[in-house]
């Protein structure tokens, strides 16, 4: 079973693949798909897309877990983020991939047994758990990592994968 994670934005989209054989897991790609400020918010919009679409395809997964959107002081980054969101969720949708969304909270609590961890805590789990060398620097990534390895951990029978 192949399971895409993502942590969305408008800037910067984290996204991790990881296969998962019984019950082991395997980190098989990551990466992160941005968007220049200096375009308008409709063609930002519209490179998401188009980026994520050669993510799905590439990797073919069986499921696609996002992790939601909780809470921004910003509105106005709250709506962009959100639109960014609502991109991402359409894109997998045509793709007719099940879709499993998960808060910050559950996922720190799966990788690291404590829903308000840091940053760093869930990074050096991830890394042990995976068994790699190394993750990569970016917060995004690393975030839809634990995003796609915490869907790992809960998938559900409905999706008799």
């Amino acid at each position: 079973m192949i399971i895409l994670g993502i942590d969305p934005g408008l800037a910067r989209i984290g996204y991790g693949v990881i296969a998962k054989t019984g019950s082991s897991q395997k980190l098989v790609a990551s990466g992160l798909i941005t968007t220049p400020a200096n375009k308008s918010l409709p063609d930002r919009l519209v490179l998401i897309n188009r980026a994520l679409r050669q993510v799905l395809k590439k990797h073919q997964p069986d499921l696609v877990s996002i992790e939601k959107l909780f809470f921004f002081k910003n509105a106005k980054t709250a709506f962009s983020v959100g639109q960014a969101w609502g991109v991402i969720t359409f894109t997998v949708s045509e793709f007719k991939l099940p879709i499993l969304e998960l808060t910050p909270l559950q996922i720190k609590q799966t990788v690291t047994g404590y829903g308000h961890a840091e940053k760093v805590q869930v990074y050096k789990i991830l890394k042990m758990i995976l068994k790699t060398k190394s993750l990569p620097k970016q917060d995004d990534t690393v975030d839809a990592i634990a995003c796609a390895f915490c869907a790992c951990q809960n998938i559900s029978n409905k999706y008799r994968l």
